[in-house]
């Protein structure tokens, strides 16, 4: 009896992964060969439509969790996870300054393209001496968006590399914009659009803006397209832009209602605190599917936070923050000391020196030193009563570190 509980532990402990991940690396493969075999496609070994099935669980109700704080659409607060936009960066030439480009000593990189551009444009330049002033080096970076076909236009970023001044009035040259796999994607050209400037005399110098950066509008085409077979998708991921169960639960429920009634079954189950897995029904396509649950209206909840940024004295304080009844008291100690000494002259003929004597005067004044009862069930009646205080930004940021160290602030405080 003994030897036949060894062995069955034993086999257990050995079919553990299998149990775990539905199938083992082995039976993996059979299986995509399998497939292969049949004609069929299985692009990912790794899938196991047991495990899927599991981790897909659709709830048989709606839950019963308390209104949210904001109703939003799921478009809004979400986004598909296919949907998404992919990096390009390139290096290229700005000609057309007004004697605002790199001096080529300090960028020796911008004489080096301007002879590798001149020679592919079939002029020597070997021998000579570069002196251009109105060209600059610059690196150009685009998004470009999910679904985009070749031969369509987007916006690219132009950003100076070297010791150029400004870019205003240049020209970026063609440039490709490759992607993290070493493609080229588009091809980036045209006027380059700056915001800011610079004025410069001989005692002063003005800038507004930033005028080594700007931006092409339409300045890149699209020469190759990203493979997507959205059309083919059985199941779509939403991705919450802030993670919360709340709202992640609330967004499957109002989905399975939705389609419960337009659809007959219910189809969106909740992953984790950023994720909602949505099954795409039998008859109609994956975009016309999004399309109508990404319009329906969801109650969006949000974290009690306060979040400070104490280099400008930004303070912003979430709906949900709380603080229990505390008394504080704050002011600032001022103390003045001023120097008032005094000659002191000897009489005539008196064969005395003149002297200096030391003269001191110190005043100490506490202004605003009040203590005052702060209460806050809701997010007015904090703000008042830290506007009763009558203390500065700098003054709320000290009062807000010291309620959360007393354990008063019941909210998460990010400083920035």
């Amino acid at each position: 009896m003994k030897k036949c509980l060894t062995f069955t532990l034993a086999a257990l402990l050995c079919a553990q992964p299998v149990l775990a991940d539905g199938l083992n690396a082995k039976a993996k493969r059979e299986l995509a060969a399998k497939a292969t075999r049949e004609g069929g496609q299985f692009d990912d070994p790794n899938y196991d439509p047991d495990t899927a099935s599991r981790m897909f669980q659709v709830s048989p109700g709606p839950s019963s969790l308390p209104p949210g704080q904001v109703a939003s659409r799921i478009k809004d607060v979400a986004r598909l996870q296919s949907a998404r936009d992919n990096q390009l960066v390139g290096y290229g030439l700005v000609i057309g300054l007004q004697g605002s480009g790199d001096s080529l000593r300090n960028s020796p990189f911008t004489e080096q393209s301007i002879r590798a551009m001149l020679e592919n444009l079939g002029i020597a330049s070997l021998g000579t001496n570069a002196r251009a002033k109105n060209v600059a080096a610059v690196i150009v970076t685009a998004n470009m968006p999910p679904f985009v076909q070749s031969g369509a236009r987007i916006d690219i970023n132009v950003s100076s590399m070297g010791d150029a001044t400004s870019l205003q009035g240049g020209t970026l040259i063609m440039t490709p914009l490759k992607a993290a796999d070493g493609e080229i994607y588009a091809v980036g050209q045209g006027s380059v659009v700056v915001s800011g400037f610079t004025a410069q005399g001989q005692a002063q110098q003005v800038t507004q803006g930033v005028p080594t950066a700007g931006r092409v509008p339409n300045g890149a085409i699209v020469e190759r397209q990203v493979q997507a077979e959205f059309g083919d998708q059985a199941m779509l991921t939403l991705q919450l832009y802030n993670a919360d169960f709340s709202t992640a639960v609330r967004i499957a429920d109002v989905i399975n209602d939705y389609t419960r009634q337009r659809f007959g079954a219910r189809v969106a189950a909740e992953r984790d605190s950023r994720t909602v897995s949505v099954k795409k029904p039998k008859g109609v396509s994956a975009a016309r599917f999004y399309a109508e649950i990404e319009n329906l209206v969801i109650e969006a909840d949000t974290p009690a936070r306060v979040v400070i940024d104490e280099r400008t004295g930004t303070i912003v304080i979430g709906n949900q923050v709380k603080i229990s009844r505390v008394a504080i008291s704050h002011g600032t100690l001022t103390v003045r000391i001023t120097e008032a000494p005094t000659v002191i002259q000897p009489e005539p003929f008196s064969r005395g020196v003149t002297a200096v004597e030391p003269n001191t005067a110190i005043d100490i004044s506490r202004p605003n030193g009040r203590v005052a009862v702060l209460d806050g069930p809701n997010l007015e009646t904090l703000v008042s009563g830290l506007n009763r205080l009558g203390v500065k930004p700098d003054g709320i940021i000290a009062i807000l570190q010291g309620i959360k160290s007393a354990g008063a602030l019941q909210a998460d405080l990010v400083l920035q």
